[in-house]
């Protein structure tokens, strides 16, 4: 079996699976139950001033017949007082002293809050503390959250000022509701931030009920936008983790947040930059005995792999992911379809024809039967036909050679500008 245990910023950790600071992080009860079941750390739910909560607070979207593709909330911070949290905390580190606890802190904008909760919440023996910077409903309008998140300056004052008192690791947690995340995680650095997590939930509103007009959900006939979680978001919480992985600005650890459901999630996180993961929404929909699905799967993988520890797989893809502008415009590959996998649905050939390039013909074959054949030299690569396909091995993408060397845009607005290179005038075409 290989190593789980991970060293975030400093924080110990039995292995990289983290509760994130949400309903499922709540109470002690939550907590000391979901490290039982095998989670290595938790980020207790939000504390600061208690709050009154909404009834009703969740909504979900389904699709495709999947339950909760997606998962909207617009559930505030505790609602419970900060001395019950703080004696529930104590208890459950005295009880589980190898397993990570993280406080989510959210106060008003100012020094002395600040000091005066980190040095409260500390006292009782936390391993670090998550500035909440993200939440993007609710505590917004009163000037926290991501009402803070959003503004790079604020970001790093806030920072700065828990710096000042904090005797453990500090986490600032990002809101993706912003149009570059990585000038928000340069701030928190420069705040002497030791590592950030992200993302936080994203703007949204899960629907309207065509019969009521209602939103989804509603407080007595009135709605609000709320808090976007779930698988939808994997691919957008991907993406901004790699954007601070890649950034040099930024290198401080990244726990990665945002629809990670099974192990291949974790993976994926981790080869771009995670050192450690969170989870919420997949507990509130299946339990916290996910986790130990989740251990095996990784433990399997990385003995698939020959890794001694989990630790390995930290940024291993990140030098993969670039700009659009550095991509090869002379990389090509091309669809063939295999029909012997080929059930004759033909929805390649429907979505080609009528969202693509028009290059899938339907043939007949010497034995009379309908076939379907790409036209190579017409096919653009776009993938579209193979992610439509419901049949496993009908359809793959082949790489060719093009002939040309390889040649990025940028390459070739220098060549063009006549900064620099030599190419023919066919490559540069």
């Amino acid at each position: 079996m290989a190593d789980l245990s991970i060293d975030f910023a400093g924080i110990k950790s039995p292995n990289p699976f983290w509760l994130a600071s949400a309903p499922p992080t709540n109470t002690g009860y939550q907590v000391q139950r979901a490290f039982e079941a095998g989670w290595g750390g938790a980020v207790w739910k939000t504390l600061g001033e208690p709050v009154i909560n909404t009834s009703a607070r969740f909504a979900a979207v389904h699709f495709g017949g999947q339950r909760v593709a997606g998962f909207n909330n617009i559930e505030l911070i505790t609602d419970r007082p900060l001395e019950v949290n703080l004696k529930e905390i104590y208890e459950t580190k005295r009880r589980f002293p190898d397993h990570t606890i993280i406080a989510s802190l959210m106060v008003e904008p100012k020094r002395e809050k600040w000091h005066e909760i980190v040095k409260r919440v500390e006292a009782i023996g936390v391993d670090g503390l998550e500035l909440n910077f993200g939440c993007p409903h609710g505590m917004a309008e009163r000037g926290m959250g991501a009402a803070s998140g959003q503004q790079p300056d604020l970001v790093l004052a806030q920072t700065a000022w828990v710096k000042e008192v904090a005797t453990t690791p500090v986490i600032v947690k990002l809101t993706p509701n912003i149009t570059d995340i990585t000038v928000v995680a340069r701030h928190a650095v420069k705040g002497g931030a030791d590592a950030i997590s992200l993302i936080n939930t994203i703007n949204s509103l899960a629907g309207v009920d065509i019969h009521s007009w209602n939103t989804i959900p509603n407080v007595g006939g009135q709605g609000a936008h709320g808090g976007y979680c779930g698988p939808a978001v994997k691919p957008i919480a991907l993406s901004m983790v790699a954007e601070c992985a890649r950034d040099r600005e930024v290198g401080v650890p990244i726990s990665g947040i945002g629809g990670i459901s099974t192990w291949q999630d974790v993976v994926e996180f981790m080869l771009m930059g995670s050192t450690g993961i969170q989870v919420c929404t997949a507990v509130m929909h299946h339990g916290f005995r996910i986790v130990e699905e989740m251990i095996d799967g990784l433990n399997h993988y990385l003995d698939g792999k020959g890794l001694a520890s989990v630790t390995e797989l930290i940024g291993q893809s990140v030098p993969r992911y670039s700009n659009w502008g550095d991509l090869d415009l002379n990389y090509k590959v091309v669809a063939r379809i295999n029909e012997e996998n080929c059930i004759n649905c033909n929805k390649c050939h429907i979505a080609c024809e009528d969202a693509s390039h028009q290059c899938i013909d339907m043939l007949t074959n010497a034995e009379g039967k309908a076939i379907l054949q790409v036209r190579e030299e017409d096919c653009v690569g776009c993938n579209l036909c193979s992610i439509v396909c419901p049949a496993d091995g009908a359809i793959d993408m082949v790489a060719l050679d093009s002939g040309l060397a390889p040649m990025s845009w940028n390459q070739r607005s220098r060549i063009i500008s006549g900064v620099n290179g030599s190419y023919s005038e066919a490559e540069v075409v």
